[in-house]
């Protein structure tokens, strides 16, 4: 068993802003398992909230022994990007190896497309309204919140997208009184969801201050062992599968996300349609879905993920799984 890295770069066609920066380009790891002839990919994007970087995840991928599978991967590799890359090419390469598809080896219903939510990046309050407008035929649009004037954007999206749903990413960009004076305004202009309005391991406060709306865990929730930590102070988990380590612990974080009473949501960092491709099956009856990634991109992979509207569809075997 061959592990081949690559550093891909995919222009984006604008610059995306959140409020702990911006970014042009979307900087990738690629890795591809060869097994005899046969081959099997995936993708990760390195996350500097997480500590990681190009250099240190492909690192942790070159560490790896040659003789490896899914189970012995999950102690290997702790959760994050690193994995995931891993985790998603071994999928691809059973796939392959056995000639059916992932959802068929996990045990899954045969997938169908999904309907994503649409993000508008952090801006001016009249871009974001230009920006909403562009996108007010998308059902539900994701808006980047987390600095001073977010009330005036909201103000702005809802104005140039008045009949889509709202949902609000904070990217850990406010304090227990920001969120509470925002909180009537976001029910007030119809927002369903809020993501992530505190620093993770400074949220205990959510326990204990009215939640008028949904509120979901995306930087507090990494894998199962997240869960416990958030009972009482979230409502849903944001999986992705750059933070739970692939494929395989998503679909196991999902499944005890429900059980514990947890709404999901599957969403995703900024990749190519590889990165999606997985992620797509994780989606499926999932309460919220962003997988929006590729739509950011000026050019995509090869046999790209199709988006017929709002809609995702599951990858061609040609492109993963």
């Amino acid at each position: 068993m061959q592990i081949d890295i690559a550093r891909d770069s995919f222009p984006l066609a604008e610059t995306f802003t959140i409020s702990r920066g911006s970014r042009d380009v979307a900087h990738v790891l690629t890795v591809t398992i060869r097994d005899g002839d046969a081959r099997g990919r995936g993708e990760c994007v390195p996350y500097a909230r997480y500590g990681e970087s190009m250099d240190s995840v492909a690192e942790a991928i070159a560490g790896l022994p040659e003789e490896l599978d899914r189970d012995s991967l999950q102690t290997l590799l702790p959760p994050g990007a690193a994995r995931n890359a891993v985790d998603c090419a071994l999928w691809d390469l059973q796939a392959r190896i056995e000639g059916r598809r992932v959802w068929q080896i996990a045990g899954l219903p045969a997938p169908g497309p999904v309907t994503t939510a649409f993000t508008l990046s952090l801006d001016t309050p009249e871009r974001m309204r230009q920006a909403a407008a562009r996108q007010a035929h998308r059902p539900i649009l994701k808006i980047k919140l987390g600095s001073e004037g977010d009330m005036a954007r909201l103000e702005a999206v809802r104005a140039g997208a008045p009949r889509s749903k709202i949902i609000v990413d904070a990217n850990e960009g406010w304090t227990p009184e920001i969120y509470t004076e925002l909180a009537p305004h976001l029910l007030r202009l119809g927002v369903r969801m809020v993501e992530q309005p505190l620093p993770a391991g400074q949220d205990d406060i959510l326990a204990e201050i009215d939640r008028p709306l949904p509120v979901c865990a995306d930087e507090s929730c990494h894998d199962r062992s997240s869960l416990t930590g958030l009972v009482g102070k979230y409502d849903m988990v944001n999986i992705k599968l750059d933070k739970t380590g692939g494929l395989t612990e998503a679909l196991a974080l999902r499944t005890a996300a429900r059980k514990m009473g947890f709404g999901v949501m599957v969403g995703c960092m900024v990749g190519s349609s590889l990165a999606m491709a997985p992620a797509v099956l994780v989606a499926q009856g999932a309460d919220l879905v962003d997988l929006d990634g590729p739509l950011w991109l000026a050019r995509d992979r090869e046999h790209a993920l199709r988006y017929d509207g709002a809609r995702a569809y599951p990858p061609d075997a040609a492109l993963w799984g």
